[in-house]
């Protein structure tokens, strides 16, 4: 089957531009080979536009048609539309005159060679025609942008260009939460900090006046910036949280990942097998000169995280492994110097079933690294969010490491002042969630609670273990 992409196309109260815009965007060229669904939600018009638009899908099979009970607003309207997407990829066009639907190559052609996952057309590159239009209109614009890159941390030129275009399977993981026009800070902030792989094309644009009917205005703008603001604070980024919330957490704690590393990283050889790698937090840490390193996951988001953090790295490669089959560790057989599995066991229904692969992918002598939460007792609400099925008892994981077939040769108590937090927060206070704010003082302090473990008389909130394969 040719691949597809999905043009998305809100639109309200648009009868005097609709038909010629649909007109344009179903002759429009597309690279050789892909085919087009047209996506049109109708945000409950009252000019006489749904008529219109019936027709029009009446005679073109290629146009899926769909309508709102009330008026929501832009961003209501490309929620529906990305829900109701069955292609490959998925361009978003407004249902106007402003942007040119002959374009689309120029949009695709990054996604098609594998270099992005999302492109922007930007008005502001040097596209081949562009309607000079009022001054402050486009100061606002470029004002939103710049303040957009400062709390994302990326360098775009036109977040608020409608011409968007993404993977779709990319797309319709990130939750869209704005109504109205929030919808292009938004989903910029939020493909920012999944760290997906943007590009830029210059485009032309046909601008419209208030006059003509553009409908943005200064409010509009306010709530822009109240967008970015939100979700900088928030990481609303998964439609399907599935604990993948608390690796983002995790990238905010650089002391805390470096306190683990420093303790795992002696313990590597030249080979590694790391499971359950998620976003490659500690990867990027561990994978130094290694000869290889292996990191896997069985999550097709975290997997292309993965592949596009270590894209140009020839060391590492990238492969899926469902940590709990056992299937997953077949392809593997006496290959590696070191096994690692970070905060991984916990999450599986039998852990058993993950040592014994890892046991068979190691070699004889070879050694296994685990990061593993301790203490029943303080399994909680926050454990639960996480994903984490249970917490470990030192007695019940070494056990549970020699029916694997390994030898225990070091267990170290780690992060002993955080037990009493996490009791309060998830027995107590029973959240679902790790607050920033805490997290962020804790690991700007790490280098004190390093010391202090040292001295605290109870056991660690985790504990790193040392195993080796018997032989």
């Amino acid at each position: 089957m040719a691949p597809k992409v999905s043009i998305l196309i809100p639109v309200y109260n648009e009868r005097t531009v609709v038909e010629a815009s649909l007109d344009q965007v179903l002759a429009a060229p597309l690279p050789e080979g892909l085919d087009r669904e047209l996506v049109i939600v109708d945000d409950r018009s009252t000019d006489g536009t749904w008529d219109i638009l019936q027709r029009l899908a009446a005679e073109h099979p290629e146009i899926h048609l769909f309508r709102h009970d009330k008026n929501q607003g832009k961003g209501a309207a490309v929620r529906t539309a990305i829900s109701k997407a069955e292609g490959d990829f998925c361009l978003i066009q407004d249902a106007d005159l402003e942007y040119d639907p002959q374009e689309y190559p120029l949009l695709m052609k990054p996604l098609l060679t594998g270099h992005a996952d999302a492109v922007f057309g930007s008005r502001y590159l040097a596209g081949e025609s562009r309607r000079v239009l009022p001054f402050w209109h486009t100061v606002i614009n470029q004002t939103l942008t710049l303040i957009s890159n400062v709390f994302s941390n990326i360098h775009v030129t036109d977040m608020e260009t409608c011409y968007k275009v993404f993977r779709t399977d990319l797309l319709k993981s990130i939750p869209i939460r704005s109504d109205r026009f929030g919808f292009e800070p938004e989903i910029t902030m939020k493909c920012a900090k999944r760290k997906l792989r943007i590009y830029e094309v210059p485009i032309s644009y046909h601008g419209r006046t208030y006059e003509e009917g553009k409908k943005i205005g200064w409010k509009d703008g306010l709530q822009a910036l109240g967008v970015i603001l939100k979700f900088w604070l928030i990481d609303d980024l998964y439609a399907e949280p599935k604990g993948r919330g608390a690796l983002i957490n995790l990238t905010r704690t650089p002391g805390y990942i470096d306190w683990i590393s420093r303790l795992l990283r002696p313990q590597l050889g030249d080979t590694v097998l790391e499971i359950g790698a998620g976003i490659g937090t500690f990867s990027a840490r561990l994978m130094g000169r290694r000869l290889r390193y292996v990191a896997s996951d069985g999550d097709q988001l975290h997997l292309h995280a993965l592949r596009n953090r270590f894209l140009r790295t020839p060391s590492v490669e990238v492969c899926e492994c469902l940590a709990g089959e056992k299937r997953s560790y077949d392809r593997w057989e006496s290959e590696f110097d070191t096994a690692l599995a970070v905060n991984v066991l916990e999450g599986l229904d039998d852990p058993k079933v993950a040592l014994t692969g890892l046991h068979r992918a190691l070699k004889p002598g070879g050694k296994l690294l685990l990061l593993a939460p301790q203490g029943k007792s303080l399994y909680g609400t926050i454990d639960a969010a996480m994903g984490q099925k249970c917490r470990f008892d030192r007695a019940e994981l070494e056990a549970l490491l020699r029916a694997s077939g390994f030898e225990v040769l070091e267990v170290r108590q780690i992060n002993r002042a955080g037990v009493l937090g996490w009791w309060f927060g998830g027995k107590v206070l029973r959240r679902s969630y790790l607050s920033k704010f805490p997290l962020k003082v804790f690991d700007k302090t790490v280098w004190f609670w390093r010391f202090l473990d040292k001295l605290l008389p109870w056991k660690g909130l985790s504990m790193v273990v040392v195993a080796r394969k018997a032989g």
